[in-house]
């Protein structure tokens, strides 16, 4: 074993670098394992803000921020985990400030907060158009300053499981070559999303769903595995994200007769209605002709240069850099693409998993505060909300805990899998099935979803898995092996894509991100206000259900 800690975080983005500061602070041991630099994770790229009833742009409370989450998530949400969500916000965002994130201000000083999508106020407080960017800079500063240890560039692979509880870690040393083993009283699983499944995707590389699938094979259920997000606004072919900021200052979304066609769709919030309300609309626009080159068009020219400067100098970059359109000038072309994955890691409000010492948050967890649809601005909240409280709970367990045993036979049986692995001659390279996979992903399980279309991607991932069986690694080398890495990832793609589908077909309605408009237009709470749960059985995705937590929000029509 190379060490032990009470608390090991896996992931050191937002919510995984916000978990180790609390558990920390709390007196505990505590390190973090990244596959990447912590300033490198996908936390970085969030751009448009971060919510908390802060009523500094309007008459704002966590009530009303609660029930826009509420109706947002198409009532799928948890409405526990919400309300314990925008009740602590706010403080959680001072908190930011005061270890020296730099928001945007108002004239008088005050954190400068923007209208997001389906809000009831403008509540994104943002910094520009880059505040993932600042938020991941800020915490890791605390992480340096605590000493915290970081594992970088090990890539998490097994969970550890003895003693009916979670142990700690088997990573693949990337600097160094080898499986090292890293003990600990608690994890913590933050390790990001799984956007990768898609081609056309806002997510880094590294978004590969490690966490989520090292969860489900130690036996830990994931909650509503069907509702991926699409974002409205990505950059075509490259998935880069253009952020909803743009339409919080104002920004027109057009079609190729130059009508700006969300009056159709949703008349009183236009380019302010939900993602999945916008992201449905612009399919329908372009699958029915109004489209330019599959896409339309963003378009920024009435908010002006000095305005474009000042709160989206990002997003102008961004344009020019990839698709050589200056948003001063010409309209940004943009369509949907994969974005956020509400589904993950089944947790209760501590994000305590089934296993005992097994924790998640951020992006990977589903607590579930997104139910069927996000809102922009909030997952940024939930990684410092649900982050602190998962590092919290879980100090709090391994103080009150002494021991960490791995049995050598764990790292033993995972170093012949490995090698069985390399030693693997002939067979076919990762590269053909991971983007098989994503093209068919795309294809089949997109924005508008159909039962043959899915039935056919349950085949194709069942394909893809057999093949995967005789997936060959040409580097043979211990030292950066991405050639390896890359294939361990397609093995969790591969899973999650199968438990996808099999929920995707259970719920046979349409709800939030999950739009079945051809057999099932319609939400049908009566059947359906539950969360599907997916557990790995046999070599494969078992199905189940548990109900939504309602405290005081009945379900209702959902228009904007």
């Amino acid at each position: 074993m190379e060490a032990t800690h009470d608390v090991l975080v896996v992931g050191a983005g937002c919510a995984g670098m916000r978990a180790a500061i609390e558990a920390h602070d709390a007196g505990a041991d505590v390190a973090l394992v990244s596959k990447i630099h912590p300033t490198r994770s996908h936390s970085g790229a969030a751009e448009g803000g971060i919510n908390a009833a802060l009523g500094n742009a309007s008459e704002d409370n966590p009530e009303i921020h609660a029930y826009d989450t509420v109706k947002g998530s198409d009532y799928l949400g948890d409405q526990d985990a919400i309300e314990i969500l925008c009740n602590e916000a706010p403080d959680d965002v001072y908190q930011l400030e005061h270890w020296g994130a730099i928001f945007s201000r108002t004239d008088d000083g005050r954190i400068a907060q923007r209208p997001f999508g389906a809000a009831g106020a403008p509540r994104t407080a943002y910094a520009a158009d880059i505040t993932g960017h600042v938020l991941i800079q800020v915490l890791y500063e605390q992480v340096v300053k605590r000493q915290l240890q970081v594992y970088e560039e090990f890539f998490a692979w097994k969970l550890v499981v003895n003693d009916d509880r979670c142990q700690g870690v088997i990573c693949w040393d990337l600097l160094d070559g080898g499986l090292k083993t890293i003990g600990a009283k608690t994890v913590i699983v933050a390790t990001g999303g799984a956007g990768r499944l898609y081609t056309g995707t806002t997510n880094a590389y590294a978004c590969t769903g490690d966490g989520i699938s090292m969860a489900l094979r130690v036996g830990v259920p994931l909650k509503d595995m069907e509702m991926m997000q699409f974002h409205p606004t990505t950059l075509s072919p490259t998935g880069v994200l253009i952020t909803e900021g743009c339409r919080g200052e104002g920004a027109y979304l057009l079609n190729s007769e130059g009508e700006r066609f969300l009056k159709r769709y949703a008349p009183n919030a236009m380019e302010l209605a939900s993602r999945d309300v916008i992201s449905r609309a612009e399919q329908t626009e372009i699958d029915e002709g109004r489209g330019v080159d599959g896409n339309v068009l963003l378009d920024l020219r009435h908010l002006g240069a000095e305005r474009i400067h000042e709160r989206l100098h990002g997003t102008r970059e961004l344009s020019m850099v990839f698709a050589g359109v200056d948003p001063i000038h010409e309209p940004i072309p943009v369509r949907p693409g994969a974005h956020y994955h509400m589904g993950g890691v089944d947790t209760d409000v501590w994000g305590q998993t089934l296993l005992t010492g097994l924790y998640a948050a951020g992006e990977c967890a589903c607590v579930s505060v997104h139910g069927a649809n996000r809102l922009g601005g909030n997952a940024l909240m939930e990684t410092i909300t649900y982050g602190k409280r998962s590092g919290a709970h879980a100090a709090d367990w391994a103080l009150s805990h002494t021991t960490v045993e791995v049995p050598s036979s764990v790292e033993t049986d995972a170093e012949r899998e490995l090698r069985a692995l390399l030693d693997r001659e002939e067979g076919e390279r990762p590269w053909a099935i991971r983007d098989e996979l994503a093209a068919t992903m795309h294809e089949n399980f997109g924005v508008f979803r159909r039962e043959a279309e899915m039935e056919r991607q349950g085949e194709i991932v069942a394909a893809l898995r057999e093949r995967y069986e005789r997936v060959v690694v040409e580097d043979k080398g211990s030292v950066f092996n991405n050639d390896l890495t890359q294939a361990l990832e397609l093995g969790f793609l591969l899973e999650l894509a199968d438990c996808m589908v099999v929920c995707g077909l259970a719920r046979k309605e349409s709800r939030g991100a999950h739009a079945r408009p051809y057999d099932y237009p319609d939400r049908d709470d009566e059947s359906y206000m539950r969360h599907t749960m997916v557990t790995w059985e046999d070599g494969g995705p078992r199905l189940g259900w548990k109900p939504v937590t309602v405290t005081k929000w009945q379900p209702q029509e959902r228009t904007y």
